[in-house]
């Protein structure tokens, strides 16, 4: 007989009414994966766009689905040809879409994750994978970003945004970011040179040149800011429609460049982010931490908008 779990899902989409408790069966890991005893996970705005079915990579046909893409845990049981880890062991991983993290236990793939920073507990941890490799996907491996550039990050205080100004700044770029005005202390105590208040002046509309702009939140089109972007120019958003991928299609005939970041699990962005936040120079903040029953207290909050960091769950 399959050992049982908990485990948080959605058998309809919809709002936080459909997110259910149910006993599912405890996943077997195979070749190249470990399974995880889930200590904590983070909420990220994904979660509550897959819940609610605008996410178009989880379709109708993927339900029951359980929600939640990035966790901390310890190994329980490694498969076949597994080297990296043992039992016991502490990871953080970023899961592949077709699995999620709101569980007592999760299959995870070798390849998706790295062992824990020591220097964080748990729950601090599973507030960087997702937020953490999107932000570093989005700043070098398409954004390029070299120490004396100049990076605009549009929505700074947000849970990509606040990794963004940190590995900017150990990179030795000049920071300029977004936020309202209650934001301000905050982003400057993560490093920014630079802050806008959003409510009160647009970028696209002010004097001022950028050598990337990097958008975590997705509502300033390439066309929009071209005009305070300079030399080699790459804009990078978190949200792409159709528009840039075609855009990031032609990106070879222009002199600008333009990237839809879809953000991938990467063991190795894990193990750099890790040595970042050993050595001092990547810090996750947590904005609040909830028990894992508020899941739909927590994607709500998420939904807001008002978050200064990372939201939480803990097992």
């Amino acid at each position: 007989m399959d050992k049982m779990m908990n485990a948080m899902l959605i058998e309809a989409f919809g709002g936080p009414d459909v997110l259910r408790w149910q006993k599912i069966s405890v996943p077997k890991p195979r070749e190249g994966e470990v399974l995880l005893k889930i200590r904590a996970a983070s909420v990220n705005p994904v979660d509550y766009k897959i819940r609610s079915g605008k996410y178009p990579a989880v379709k109708a046909n993927m339900l029951p689905y359980v929600l939640g893409r990035d966790v901390c845990g310890d190994v329980e049981a490694c498969g076949p040809g597994v080297t990296a880890f043992a039992e016991g062991a502490p990871l953080y991983a970023f899961l592949g879409i077709d699995r999620g993290g709101y569980a007592e236990y999760v299959v995870v793939k070798e390849s998706e994750a790295s062992s824990k920073p020591t220097v964080l507990d748990h729950p601090s941890a599973a507030a960087v994978p997702l937020a953490g490799l999107t932000a570093w996907q989005g700043l070098f491996r398409y954004g390029g970003l070299q120490s004396g550039q100049r990076v605009l990050i549009h929505a700074g205080s947000g849970g990509v945004g606040h990794f963004a100004i940190q590995f900017a700044k150990a990179r030795g770029a000049h920071v300029i970011t977004t936020v309202s005005e209650q934001s301000v202390d905050f982003v400057r105590k993560l490093g920014a040179d630079e802050v806008i208040d959003y409510k009160a002046n647009d970028f696209t509309k002010q004097a001022g040149t950028y050598d990337v702009i990097f958008d975590c939140i997705g509502n300033q089109s390439y066309s929009a800011c071209k005009h305070v972007l300079q030399g080699r120019r790459v804009h990078v958003t978190v949200m792409p429609g159709v528009g840039t991928f075609i855009r990031q299609f032609l990106n070879p005939l222009f002199g600008a460049k333009v990237f839809g970041l879809i953000t991938s699990g990467a063991g190795d962005g894990l193990e750099y982010i890790k040595t970042l936040i050993e050595t001092g120079k990547l810090k996750p903040v947590i904005d609040k931490t909830y028990p894992f029953a508020e899941v739909a207290a927590a994607q709500e909050y998420s939904k807001a908008g008002r978050a200064k960091g990372k939201i939480v769950l803990e097992l």
